[in-house]
C-alpha cells in the first residue's frame, strides 16, 4: 500500500489534535514537521526505509534530541493514520547533565527584559512576563489567570486532559488587580488583545523577541517556555522537591522536570572547580 502525505492527511490529522484537546503550541508543531516532511518526499510515497533517510537528513543540521522530537511526532501521526509497521526508532540520546549557556535566561536577563518592556509602554507584557516567571505556567495557560482567580489567589488550569490548581503570589495578585482596574477588566481573563480575546502565546513569543534589539540578551534565549524553566530552576533552588515541582508545573513525568533542572554548562564547571578534587 503506498501511503503519501498530503494537505488533505494533514488537516484530518489537525481535525482530530483538536478533538483531542491538544494544545495551540502542540497541533501548531505537529503540523509544521509533517509539512515538511511532506515536501521532503516530494508527493512521493514512503516506507520505513525512506523515513530512516529523512531521519540522517535531519542529523546533518538537527541534533538528536531535535530529531527524535521530529520522529515522535510522525509516529505519533502514523498511529492515528493505522500504519505503525513504518515507526521509526529514536536515537539513542544519554541525558546531559547541564545545558549550553546560550539556552539558558538567567534571573538578571529576566529583570532587563521586564525593564524594556515597562520602558517601551508595554505593560501587558510586562505582567505577562511576569505571571509566566513568577507561577511557571505556560503562556497558552495565561487564558486561566483571570479576574476570578486573581481575587481567589488561585487558578484551575485545564490542559492538555490535565486539570490543576496553580496558587499566585499575593504580590501578583495585587499588581495584577490594579492592571485589570486600570483597563477596566472586570471579569474573565486579565491579559486580553484589542479586540477583546484572550492573549495568545504567539503574540506573547513575538512581543518578548520585539525586545530583543533594546537588550543585550541574546533573542536565541528571549521566548516565553524558557521564563517556565527560569520558574523551575528558582522553584528547585528553594525546595530541593522534584515531586512537588512536576505537579505545579503539570508533568506527568519526573524526567521531563529533571530537563528543566538541567543548569548550565558554566555552572557546571563551577561546581567541579569547587570540589578542589585537583591540586
Amino acid at each position: 500500500m503506498e501511503i503519501i502525505i498530503t494537505e488533505n492527511t494533514i488537516s484530518e490529522f489537525i481535525h482530530n489534535l483538536k478533538e483531542d484537546e491538544k494544545s495551540e503550541a502542540t497541533i501548531e508543531k505537529y503540523s509544521s514537521i509533517l509539512r515538511k516532511l511532506m515536501l521532503w518526499l516530494g508527493g512521493k510515497s514512503f516506507d520505513k526505509q525512506k523515513l530512516a533517510d529523512y531521519r540522517d537528513y535531519l542529523l546533518k543540521t538537527r541534533t538528536a534530541s531535535t530529531v527524535n522530537g521530529v520522529l515522535s511526532a510522525v509516529n505519533f501521526w502514523m498511529t492515528y493514520a493505522g500504519i505503525e509497521g513504518c515507526r521509526i526508532r529514536h536515537l539513542k540520546v544519554q541525558r546531559r547533565a547541564f545545558c549550553s549557556v546560550k539556552k539558558e535566561i538567567s534571573r538578571s536577563e529576566y529583570n532587563k527584559l521586564l525593564s524594556t518592556a515597562k520602558r517601551h509602554g508595554n505593560e501587558r507584557l510586562y505582567y505577562a512576563m511576569e505571571t509566566i516567571c513568577s507561577v511557571g505556567i505556560r503562556a497558552s495557560e495565561l487564558k486561566y489567570i483571570t479576574v476570578e482567580a486573581v481575587e481567589r489567589g488561585r487558578a484551575d488550569i485545564d490542559l492538555k486532559g490535565k486539570n490543576r490548581t496553580i496558587l499566585l503570589p499575593e504580590k501578583l495578585c495585587r499588581k495584577l488587580k490594579r492592571y485589570a482596574g486600570k483597563h477596566k477588566i472586570m471579569s474573565g481573563p486579565v491579559f486580553l488583545t484589542r479586540n477583546g480575546n484572550a492573549l495568545s502565546r504567539k503574540q506573547v513569543w513575538a512581543e518578548m523577541k520585539s525586545l530583543c534589539s533594546s537588550t543585550n540578551v541574546d533573542a536565541e534565549k528571549v521566548f516565553p517556555h524558557n521564563l517556565r524553566h527560569l520558574f523551575a530552576r528558582c522553584f528547585y533552588k528553594a525546595t530541593h522537591d522534584v515531586a512537588k515541582l512536576a505537579d505545579v508545573l503539570g508533568h506527568s513525568s519526573m524526567e521531563t522536570t529533571r530537563i528543566y533542572l538541567a543548569t548550565s554548562g558554566e555552572e557546571h564547571v563551577r561546581v567541579l572547580d569547587s570540589l578542589r578534587l585537583v591540586l
